[in-house]
This record gives C-alpha cells, structure tokens and sequence, in this order.
C-alpha cells in the first residue's frame, strides 16, 4: 500500500532536512575550531591537507654542484654558474638568464625578485619571467630590498662613507642616495605608498649601542636630500634594531632584540615584549601580523610549541599548537611554515593549517612565497602548493 505524502508535509521535511545539514555543519565547524583532535581527523582524512615525499612534483638538483635557490610569488629559481633558471609550480623550466652573480643575496615581494652580488656590485630586478632592469653600482652591496610595487633599496658600503642606500623606481632610475658617516643601516624599507623611506641604523662607534629610525620624505630627498629626514626615533640605549617592516598600510613594524614596536604618526608603541611573553621566536615577515612562539614542557620527554599570531590592527590573537619541539621557522607574506625535523606543518597568519609534508629524511631547507613552498634536499627540490 502506498502512502500519500501531502505537499505541505513534503516542504516540512524538505525544510527540517535543511534545518539538520545546517545544524550538524556549525556543529562540525564548532568542533574543527575548538578540538584539535577532531581538526586532525578531518585534516587527515576529509580535506587531505597531509602531504607525502612521493606526491610532490620534484626539479632533480646536482648534489656535486652548489645551487642557490629561492621562491617568490609562484615560481622558484635555480642559481648555477650564473645561469637563473625559473620554474612554476608544477615544476616546468620558464626561461633561463645569464647573470653575473656567483654569491647572491636575494628579496621579494609581491611579483618583484631583486638579486644582487653579495660583497659585489651588480643587481638584477626580476618581476615574473622577465628582466626588468640591471646595474652594476658603486660600493660593495651589503642588502637589497623591494617593497610591492617594485622599488628597490640597495645598501652598500666600501666608500668613503660608512653607508650608502641607494633607491630606485621600478622603471631602475636612481631617485636618491641617502649617506651615513657614523652609522650602520641595518635594513631600508619602503612604504607600501611609495611616499617614504625608512632606515633602521645603529652606531657602535661609543662604548653602548645607539639604534636609530629614520623617515625620509621622498619628495624632500629628490629636491633636497639634506634636509629630507621627516622624523628620527631614537631607541633606549643598548636596545638593538633587527629589522624594520610596513604593515598595515603605513605602520612601521620594529623588532629590536627585546621587543617588536610599531611607528606611526611619530607615535612608537610597545606591541611584544620578549620577556613578558617568554617568546622563543618572533618574526615581522607576515602581512600585518607578528609571530611569535612559546613552548610548554609536557613531561620530561615531551615538548609543545605553541605558536601566537597577533594582528597589528586588530590586537586579535590566533593560536596554533604544534605536539613537538620545532626545529626551524620560516614566515613569508601570509604562509609559516614549522619544521619538527621530517615533517613540516604550513599555517596561515589566521592560525589554519594549510598543508602538513612528511618526508622519509632531513630536509636541508625550507624557502617560502605566495602561493608555494620549496622543500630543499642535497639533490633535489619538492614543491608544495600552498
């Protein structure tokens, strides 16, 4: 005998249906973000976020000879006998340059790879598959660096001045050189509207270390280089700058050997404290957050790591807790990646995992971009999309 379903009770069950898929979905999102058992599983088995050595695209290196290698954006590139070759991430050979670079230092941003002679001359400004500019410069460069639209910053030294940064357009015009007799620049970074220049130096010429910041108008420096500095900072005694970077628009990010501090509208503000925090590791290298790790003694075998993501304009923390001792950190744009010694987890800065690697043997080096990872053997590259 057949039973008569009625229109109205068809919409009832058709809505009470929705009503469950809905209500069992919140419980499971509920249960992803609050257990981390149940976002293990689901990692594992539902999403597969786990990645194995044999499910990678591989670029085969010569173990005899001495690579230099480096990711950005969504390739990475081969640096051999001054030929640069680029591959994308599914491990296809894009284009090969010759360059006069044997002993690199490199930095990206965005679609910009600037690679320049260490202890040298010459600077090579990459942006996708092509050469956008080349020079050779005077003095001994020390760093470069590239902000996301392209400018780039060169430090040198070997001339009759301590230090000389050097900025250019994207276009590789020289717009103006900034000289320090009595000072080191640590790191020069361009503001992300191109309007600003600042420079992290320290002068160890007295018995204490002085660590300065400098904002220089570009507008000034082009017309008056003199008088261009808008706003100097200058750090407590024996407080050591590391490294400088903009957040959040035109925020500048400090981190000096005991804390990370922000600088905007010549307001400086304590964001980190070392001490306070117990922090392990701290890094400034992700997009308007900082990072930094603790760890927890479980038993007397047994070590967690615990790592903080704290966003610069919302103060809002995201935690994620890795079962082990982690043994390297590298951070980059949005991506860090945690090496535990034949496992590496890759979380974003909002504290989920994006991939989990597994690999039968130690990994010499982890280089991170945009949208990849380059797991780095003697003899080989694997490459993770991330």
């Amino acid at each position: 005998m057949k039973i008569k379903i009625s229109e109205k009770m068809k919409k009832r069950l058709i809505v009470t249906g929705i009503i469950l898929l809905i209500t069992a979905a919140i419980v499971i999102v509920a249960l992803y973000i609050s257990n981390q058992y149940v976002r293990t599983f689901i990692d594992r088995n539902i999403l597969r976020k786990e990645v194995l050595e044999n499910d990678v695209v591989k670029i085969e290196l010569n173990s005899q000879e001495n690579s230099s290698i480096y990711a950005y954006y969504k390739y990475i590139t081969i640096l051999n006998k001054n030929i640069l070759t680029t591959y994308n991430a599914s491990g296809e050979k894009k284009y090969e340059h010759e360059v006069q670079i044997s002993n690199p230092t490199y930095a990206s941003n965005n679609r910009f790879l600037v690679i320049a002679e260490k202890n040298g001359q010459e600077i090579v400004v990459i942006s996708e598959n092509n050469i956008l500019w080349q020079k050779t410069v005077e003095g001994e460069i020390e760093k470069v660096n590239v902000n996301k639209n392209g400018y780039v910053t060169i430090i040198t030294s070997g001339t009759s001045y301590k230090t000389v940064v050097i900025t250019y357009s994207p276009e590789g015009k020289e717009l103006f050189k900034t000289y320090m007799s009595n000072t080191l620049a640590i790191k020069a970074e361009v503001s992300n509207d191109n309007k600003y220049l600042s420079l992290a130096e320290v002068d160890i010429s007295g018995t204490l270390i002085q660590s300065n910041i400098k904002i220089i108008s570009f507008e000034k420096a082009k017309t008056d280089p003199k008088n261009s500095v808008i706003y100097s900072y200058q750090a407590e005694t024996n407080q050591l700058i590391t490294d400088i970077k903009y957040q959040d628009r035109d925020k500048l990010i400090c981190m000096y050997d005991n804390s990370i501090n922000s600088l905007q509208d010549e307001k400086n503000e304590k964001i980190l404290d070392f001490a306070e925090t117990k922090a392990v590791a701290t890094s400034i290298d992700l997009n308007d957050y900082i990072m930094y790790t603790t760890e927890k003694t479980v038993n007397l075998i047994s070590t967690n790591t615990q790592i903080v993501l704290k966003n610069i304009k919302t103060q809002k923390e995201n935690v994620y807790t890795i079962n082990s001792t982690v043994k390297s950190i590298k951070a980059y744009g949005n991506n860090l990646a945690f090496n535990t010694g034949t496992e590496v987890q890759f979380i974003s800065s909002n504290g989920w995992l994006q991939r989990r690697y597994i690999s039968s043997q130690e990994m010499k080096d982890i280089i991170l971009a945009d949208y990849l990872a380059a797991i780095v053997y003697k003899d080989k590259i694997e490459i993770i999309n991330l």
